[in-house]
C-alpha cells in the first residue's frame, strides 16, 4: 500500500553553513569546557606566585589575565571565529603561556600551555597544529632551561618538552567531531532524499487518481450526454421509439458508469480484477457480443498490469462509440512468455458522428499508464483492409 505525505514535509532542510558547522556534536559537552577552564583559571589564580601591581607581580599579572582569556576563549563557537584569527589567537596565547612559566615563580601557570596545545589540535588542521604545538613545547622548554626570567625551580626544562604533547588528544577529538558530523550530514542528505520520494509518490498518486477520474466521469458522461442528446433531437420528429431506445441506451450507461465507479474503487484500493473475465464484461457491455479474442496461454498478470490494461482498453472501446459509431469492434487479448498485449481496432463510422464530447487527454492517459509498467503503446488510423478509415490501439506491457 503506498503511504501519502503532505507536500509541506517535503521541505528541504537548511544547509550547513559555509566553514565550521555551528550545528552541537553528539558527545560534545560545552558546560563541561567551559568548567575546565574555569578551574584552571581559579587553580592558577589561587597558586601562582607572585601577583602584583608592581615589578615582576604586575608582569605575572597580566601574564596571567592573558592566559586566562586566551584559555577562555576556547568556548567561543567555531563559526564566530575565522580560521586566520583563531591561528592568531592561539600563537599569542601560546607565547603568553611560556612567558608565564618563565617569570612566575611559582605555581601551576603551566597548565595554561597544556590546555591551549590540546586546543590547537582540536581547532586548527594537522600540520598547523603540530608546528604550533612544536613551538609551544620549545618556548616552555627554552625559558625553563635557559633562565629567562625567574621561573619555577621545581619545573625542569624537560617538563617543558612535554606541554605540546596534548596537541595528539586535540587532533582525535577533532577527527572524531569531523566524522560524527559528516554521518550526520549524511543521515540529513539521505532523510531529504527520502522526503524527495515521498514527494514523487505523492504527485504519481495524484495523476493516477484523476486518470481514474477521467476515465469514470469523462468517459461515461460523455456517452449518456450523446444519447439524451440524441433523444432531444428526436423528440422533435415524434419517433418515440428511437427516443425509448435512447433512453434505454442512456439506462444502459447508466448502469454501465456504476460498475466503472466499482472498477475504479478496486484500482484505487489496489484490489486485484480478474483480467480475462472484466474485459470480457467490459466489451459485451459496450454492445460487441464476441468481439474478444484470446491468444496464448492465459495466465494471471499482476493487478497493476490488470488495472492498466482495463483502463485502456475502456478508453478504447469508448472512443470508437464516440467517433466511429457503429463500426465493427474487434479486441484481441494476446498472452506471450514475456508480454501481454491488448490490441483494439474499430472500423469507419457507419452512423453520423456527434461533434464534440472528448476530453483530449486519452491518449494521454493510455501513454501514463504503458509507461508506468515500462511498456508501449501505439495508437493511429487503420489504412489497409476491411477496417480502413478505422482506428487501432494496441498495448504491449511486459511480465
Amino acid at each position: 500500500m503506498r503511504y501519502l505525505l503532505p507536500v509541506s514535509a517535503t521541505e528541504k532542510l537548511p544547509p550547513p553553513a559555509p566553514g565550521a558547522d555551528p550545528r552541537p556534536v553528539p558527545g560534545q559537552n560545552p558546560r563541561l569546557q567551559w568548567g575546565l577552564s574555569l578551574a584552571v583559571v581559579v587553580v592558577g589564580a589561587a597558586t601562582i606566585r607572585p601577583m602584583g601591581f608592581t615589578g615582576q607581580g604586575l608582569a605575572v599579572t597580566a601574564l596571567f589575565v592573558l592566559n586566562s582569556a586566551a584559555l577562555l576563549a576556547r568556548g567561543l563557537p567555531e563559526h564566530r571565529v575565522s580560521p586566520r584569527a583563531t591561528l592568531i589567537w592561539l600563537t599569542l596565547g601560546v607565547v603568553a603561556a611560556a612567558a608565564l612559566t618563565g617569570v612566575s615563580a611559582g605555581g601551576t601557570g603551566y597548565l595554561f600551555a597544556y590546555f591551549l596545545a590540546g586546543h590547537i589540535g582540536y581547532r586548527l588542521d594537522t600540520r598547523p597544529a603540530l608546528v604550533l604545538a612544536a613551538t609551544c613545547s620549545l618556548l616552555c622548554a627554552a625559558v625553563l632551561y635557559f633562565h629567562l626570567g625567574p621561573g619555577d625551580p621545581e619545573l625542569p626544562w624537560v617538563q617543558g618538552l612535554t606541554t605540546g604533547v596534548p596537541v595528539v588528544v586535540g587532533i582525535l577529538n577533532r577527527s572524531q567531531r569531523r566524522a560524527v558530523r559528516s554521518a550526520l550530514s549524511a543521515a540529513e542528505s539521505a532523510e531529504r532524499a527520502a522526503r524527495a520520494e515521498a514527494r514523487t509518490a505523492v504527485l504519481t498518486e495524484r495523476a493516477r487518481i484523476a486518470r481514474d477520474v477521467h476515465d469514470v466521469l469523462a468517459h461515461s458522461l460523455a456517452g449518456i450526454n450523446m444519447q439524451l442528446e440524441l433523444a432531444d433531437a428526436l423528440l422533435d420528429t415524434g419517433d418515440l421509439k428511437k427516443v425509448r431506445e435512447a433512453t434505454g441506451t442512456a439506462h444502459g450507461l447508466v448502469k454501465e458508469s456504476l460498475k466503472q465507479a466499482q472498477w475504479t474503487v478496486h484500482a484505487l484500493r489496489e484490489d486485484a480484477l480478474p483480467l480475462l473475465e472484466s474485459l470480457t464484461a467490459m466489451v459485451e457491455s459496450a454492445g460487441h457480443q464476441d468481439a474478444l479474442t484470446v491468444t496464448g496461454t492465459v495466465r494471471e498478470v499482476p493487478a497493476r498490469v490488470t488495472q492498466n490494461l482495463l483502463r485502456i482498453a475502456q478508453e478504447a472501446l469508448t472512443n470508437a462509440a464516440r467517433h466511429a459509431p457503429g463500426g465493427p469492434v474487434a479486441v484481441e487479448l494476446a498472452f506471450t512468455a514475456g508480454s501481454v498485449t491488448l490490441r483494439i481496432r474499430n472500423g469507419a463510422a457507419t452512423r453520423a458522428v456527434t461533434p464534440g464530447g472528448g476530453s483530449g487527454m486519452g491518449l494521454i492517459g493510455m501513454r501514463e499508464r504503458v509507461a508506468l509498467l515500462d511498456g508501449r503503446v501505439g495508437a493511429g488510423p487503420v489504412t489497409e483492409g476491411q477496417d480502413r478509415g478505422g482506428w487501432q490501439v494496441e498495448a504491449v506491457i511486459p511480465g
